[in-house]
């Protein structure tokens, strides 16, 4: 029994932190460049129904990643909302090191610096991208590959970077940017992107499917609670008997 009761503590304590996820997921429904975050518990509404006869409890796999797939590209008409299509990056310089982030709504800071919505400046090729004086931003034109120019003159042009393989390498650290987690490994140019002036990347969060999953996880969550409940009864009532 003792085991069994650890199998459904084990579950109770992971389908708690899928709900976190999922919440968090629906509260970031609307956050520009958001990646859902995922996990891949054993899904057994699927082929088990919920009742004492058929359902083993203490059987949640969960396992964390980010789905870093194509969010909806929306227009916004503003000249430093850049969305990314594609895999890629855009890199954000911090004391701390380096961010990669898809959230492309940028803007300037009083020394003329294309930053992010946390002042932080954004890396171009060669640096910091400064506007020159005088330029404004509706003379800006951005194109496909990130360069960015004004009436025909260069700028600057983005830093946009890929992981390939290695994006579950990348762990979050807040306003829909990632960091590396092992610094040994390096990013490498993004090469199947597109730069898109004048739009946002939505979230990729699906409202229905993080719908769904909460109901699934409430039913599980329910289903562990009631084997609790009767292990806890056999128990008392094993005592009783032992008792006299």
């Amino acid at each position: 029994m003792s085991e069994t009761t650890e199998q459904i503590g084990a579950s109770l304590d992971a389908l708690t932190k899928e709900f976190e996820i999922i919440t968090h997921n629906l509260a970031n429904a609307s956050t520009t460049g958001y990646k859902r975050r995922c996990n891949a518990f054993s899904r057994v509404l699927d082929s088990q129904a919920l009742d004492s006869q058929t359902y083993s409890p203490g059987t949640v796999d969960l396992t964390s990643s980010f789905d870093f797939s194509q969010g909806n590209i929306v227009e916004s008409n503003r000249k430093l909302d850049v969305a990314l299509y594609g895999k890629g990056f855009f890199v954000i310089e911090t004391p701390e090191g380096a961010l990669y982030t898809r959230n492309g709504t940028f803007s300037t800071n009083q020394n003329g610096q294309i930053v992010d919505s946390q002042g932080r400046i954004v890396a171009g090729q060669a640096g910091a991208i400064t506007i020159p004086n005088g330029v404004s931003l509706s003379q800006l034109y951005i194109s496909a590959d990130g360069t960015i120019s004004a009436d025909g003159t260069s700028i600057g042009q983005f830093r946009l970077v890929d992981f390939g393989e290695n994006e579950n390498k990348l762990a979050p650290v807040g306003s829909s940017c990632y960091q590396l987690i092992e610094p040994d490994i390096e990013p490498i140019t993004a090469e199947n992107v597109v730069v898109k002036q004048g739009y946002q990347e939505a979230s990729n969060v699906e409202l229905i499917d993080e719908l769904v999953d909460l109901i699934m996880v409430t039913r599980l969550y329910e289903a562990n609670m009631d084997f609790m409940k009767a292990g806890k009864q056999v128990t008392s009532s094993l005592m009783s008997v032992a008792m006299g």
